[in-house]
């Protein structure tokens, strides 16, 4: 029932909030829309997220939310391959002098809920993103977009195969 309560507060106020005629990213919305189980899933965010990555690939500040309320944010931060990169989206080159290492995606946004990591959504130039949900995100939602652990199940086994390509 609280999942359900959850939810349904969730889409009202992304109702509410949501408007696909918008010229840049309203920091409330794209902070629902990234805590949500999959944003792709929910039309009114589909527009203001991609704009919020098209906004950061061309460097522009993440908006900013004065109704989150205390401990509720999100913070954007650039990849740096292996530090801040899943080592499932990290590549490594033979450089000169040692190894060269690349993300797949060129940002992170971490979500905080209650003063707490709620997920972290990474995010490329090409418009691309996965999200990284926190095991509270998930006994929270009760159900959201699998992409990032299949990944990293796949890396993991690929891994104990010795069969992972730079």
């Amino acid at each position: 029932m609280r999942r359900l309560r959850l939810a349904g507060a969730f889409a009202a106020t992304v109702g509410i909030l949501g408007s696909p005629l918008a010229h840049s990213a309203d920091g409330c919305l794209v902070l629902l829309c990234l805590a949500a189980p999959s944003w792709r899933a929910i039309p009114q965010c589909v527009p203001p997220v991609r704009q919020l990555l098209r906004d950061l690939a061309k460097g522009r500040p993440f908006p900013t939310c004065a109704m989150g309320g205390t401990g509720n944010s999100a913070e954007h931060q650039w990849s740096a391959a292996p530090t801040n990169c899943p080592p499932q989206y990290t590549r490594t080159i033979d450089g000169p002098s040692g190894p060269i290492y690349r993300c797949d995606y060129s940002g992170s946004i971490s979500v905080t809920v209650n003063g707490r990591l709620f997920t972290k959504t990474w995010w490329g130039d090409s418009g691309d993103s996965v999200t990284q949900f926190t095991e509270s995100a998930k006994a929270t939602l009760g159900r959201w977009d699998t992409r990032f652990d299949d990944e990293y199940t796949d890396w993991l086994a690929r891994q104990a195969a010795g069969t992972i390509p730079d």
